[in-house]
C-alpha cells in the first residue's frame, strides 16, 4: 500500500487508525517516522514519504515518533492472510527465529537460500531480515526498559542484542533517547503498580474487536491446569524456547491488557508474538466484515457483533492433539481427556495465583505413552499415537510458517483425520483465514436456520463468495447456536 501515495496521504490527513501497521509515514524535514493515526498536525504533503515497515524507516535514517510510538503499531494483516515465502518469513522473524538461529536458520526453515530471502524481503518491505529483526529487538528492549526494573545489561541480552554497545547505539538511533532517558521518561507518566517478575504491557489491535467469541471460546475449551478464566482474564501456561511462562490476557476498550511472567526474559519476543497470534490481533476486521456483509444471509450476523476474530493457539502441535481428543465428543469430554494427558505427561509449574499447574505435554513427552491407558476408542488411540509420532519425529510440522496446503495433505494422510479435523487445525493452528468447516455440527445447524444449503458440498459452493475469509464466516455462523463459546464468562 505504501506505493499508493494519494491513498496514504488521505489516511494520514484523516488520522485513520485502521491503516496503522499497513504503512509508516516518514517526515523528510524532521527525520521522524509515524503511524498514520499520529495525533500531531500532519506534515505538508511534499515532506511526506512512505515505507512498508518500521525497519525500512529506521534503515533510511528516520527516528520513531515519541507521541504515536509507531514501533507499537499492530502488525500488518498481510502476514497472517498470506501463505507465500515473504509472509512466512515475517511470521518467523516475529517469533524471534533470526535472533535465535540467524538468517541461515530462517532460510533453512523456509527452504530457500539466505540470498533469496534477503532479496524477497528487500523488494517488498524495504529491509532485509537482519534489519527487520533489529527493529523488533529495539521494540522488545523498549518494553523491558519501560515496564521492568531489570538492569540495562540484562535488558540488552534479553532483547536479543549481542553486546551492550550495540544495544545502546540501536536504542539511541531508533528512539532518539538513551536507554536511561527512556526509563526516566516512562517513569513520569501514570504506570500500573509493578509486580516483581511480571511484565505488564498493552497489545494493540485494529478496531472493532468483539471479545465474546474470542475469549468465550478460549475459556469454554480451557484445559484444567493449563488454562483458566480468572478475574476477567484468560490465563495459561506457555512453553517457550528458553523456559516457560504464564500469561494473563484481558480485553479492554482499545487494547488487550497482557501480564507476562517469564522464567527467562529472552522469551519476551516469542511470548508476545504467541499472544498476538492466539488472539488474531493483526487481523483487519473492517476488510473481513465488509466482504462478509455482501452476503444478505450473513450481513445481520456481522452487524449484530462486528469484529469477530478467529481464536487460535499458542502451539500448533498442542492444538492438533486436542483436536483429535475432541473428535465426535462434547467440549466437556474433550477437556477431560486433555486434562488427563496433562496430569500424566505435562511438566509441573508453579503459579503464584494457584490456578495453573502444568505445561501442556510436548509431542516428545507423549511419544512414549501407553495407548491402552487412554480412555478412547481403539481407532482414536491409533489416530492420536500416529499423530504424536509424526510430530515427535518432525515428519509433520504445524508451525506458523508451515505451508497450509502441504500440511493439509500430510494431515489427511494420517489415519482418522477427516475434513473436520484437518480444517480445524488449518484454521486455529496454521492460521489459514480461508479454512472452512462445512461438516461441523454448529455450522450445519446455522445453515439450516439461515436457509443456507444443507449438504457440505453445496454449502462449500455457496461459501465461495466469502473467500478468502471463510474462517471468519465460521465464527459468525457459530453465533446462531447458543453455545458457551459465544459468550464471555461471568
Amino acid at each position: 500500500m505504501h506505493t499508493d501515495t494519494e491513498r496514504c496521504v488521505r489516511a494520514v490527513q484523516s488520522k485513520d487508525a485502521r491503516f496503522d501497521g499497513w504503512f509508516f509515514t516518514a517526515v523528510l524535514t524532521t527525520r521522524i517516522y509515524c503511524r498514520p493515526s499520529c495525533p500531531v498536525v500532519p506534515p505538508k504533503v511534499r515532506n511526506m514519504t512512505f515505507y512498508p515497515s518500521a525497519a525500512a524507516c529506521q534503515q533510511a535514517g528516520f527516528r520513531a515518533c515519541k507521541r504515536c510510538r509507531p514501533d507499537t503499531s499492530p502488525g500488518s494483516p498481510e502476514w497472517n492472510a498470506r501463505a507465500d515465502s515473504v509472509a512466512r518469513a515475517m511470521r518467523l522473524i516475529r517469533d524471534g527465529v533470526v535472533d535465535r538461529e540467524g538468517v541461515p536458520g530462517l532460510a533453512s526453515r523456509l527452504g530457500y537460500s539466505a540470498r533469496q530471502i534477503e532479496r524477497q524481503l528487500l523488494a517488498e518491505l524495504g529491509a532485509g531480515p537482519l534489519a527487520l529483526a533489529r527493529a523488533q529487538r529495539a521494540q522488545t528492549a523498549r518494553l523491558l526498559i519501560e515496564t521492568t526494573a531489570l538492569p540495562m545489561a540484562e535488558v540488552a541480552f534479553a532483547a536479543g542484542f549481542s553486546s551492550i554497545r550495540t544495544f545502546n547505539e540501536t536504542v539511541r538511533e531508533v528512539f532518539g533517547l538513551a536507554p536511561g532517558e527512556l526509563r526516566t521518561r516512562a517513569a513520569r507518566g501514570p504506570r500500573p503498580a509493578a509486580v516483581p517478575g511480571v511484565i505488564a504491557l498493552r497489545l494493540p489491535y485494529r478496531a472493532p474487536l468483539n471479545p465474546s467469541n474470542l475469549f468465550g471460546h478460549l475459556a469454554a475449551t480451557a484445559v484444567p491446569g493449563v488454562e483458566e478464566w480468572r478475574d476477567g482474564a484468560y490465563r495459561r501456561t506457555l512453553t517457550l524456547p528458553y523456559g516457560h511462562g504464564i500469561v494473563a490476557l484481558a480485553p479492554k476498550s482499545d487494547h488487550i491488557a497482557c501480564r507476562l511472567s517469564l522464567t527467562d526474559p529472552r522469551d519476551l519476543t516469542r511470548a508476545i508474538s504467541r499472544c498476538r497470534w492466539l488472539l488474531d490481533l493483526d487481523a483487519d476486521p473492517v476488510a473481513v466484515d465488509a466482504q462478509l456483509r455482501t452476503d444478505p444471509l450473513l450481513a445481520p450476523l456481522v452487524d449484530a457483533g462486528p469484529g469477530r476474530r478467529v481464536p487460535r493457539t499458542v502451539d500448533g502441535a498442542e492444538f492438533a492433539v486436542r483436536a483429535v481428543l475432541g473428535q465426535q465428543v462434547s467440549t466437556a469430554a474433550a477437556r477431560t481427556h486433555a486434562a488427563r494427558l496433562v496430569t500424566a505427561h505435562g511438566v509441573p509449574v508453579e503459579d503464584p495465583e494457584g490456578g495453573l499447574t502444568h505445561l501442556f505435554p510436548t509431542a516428545g513427552a507423549l511419544a512414549g505413552l501407553d495407548p491402552e491407558a487412554l480412555a478412547l476408542p481403539r481407532t482414536r488411540r491409533t489416530t492420536l499415537t500416529t499423530l504424536v509420532a509424526a510430530l515427535a519425529e518432525h515428519r509433520l510440522r504445524l508451525d506458523t510458517d508451515t505451508e497450509w496446503e502441504r500440511a493439509r495433505a500430510e494431515l489427511a494422510a494420517l489415519p482418522g483425520f477427516g475434513p473436520w479435523t484437518v480444517e480445524s487445525i488449518a484454521m486455529r493452528a496454521l492460521g489459514d483465514p480461508d479454512a472452512f468447516l462445512p461438516t461441523d455440527l454448529g455450522i450445519r445447524r446455522a445453515a439450516e436456520r439461515l436457509g443456507l444449503p444443507a449438504t457440505p458440498a453445496a454449502l462449500t459452493a455457496r461459501a465461495a463468495d466469502w473467500r478468502p475469509w471463510r474462517a471468519y464466516a465460521v465464527q459468525y455462523l457459530w453465533t446462531v447456536d447458543d453455545h458457551p463459546i459465544n459468550h464471555l464468562p461471568a
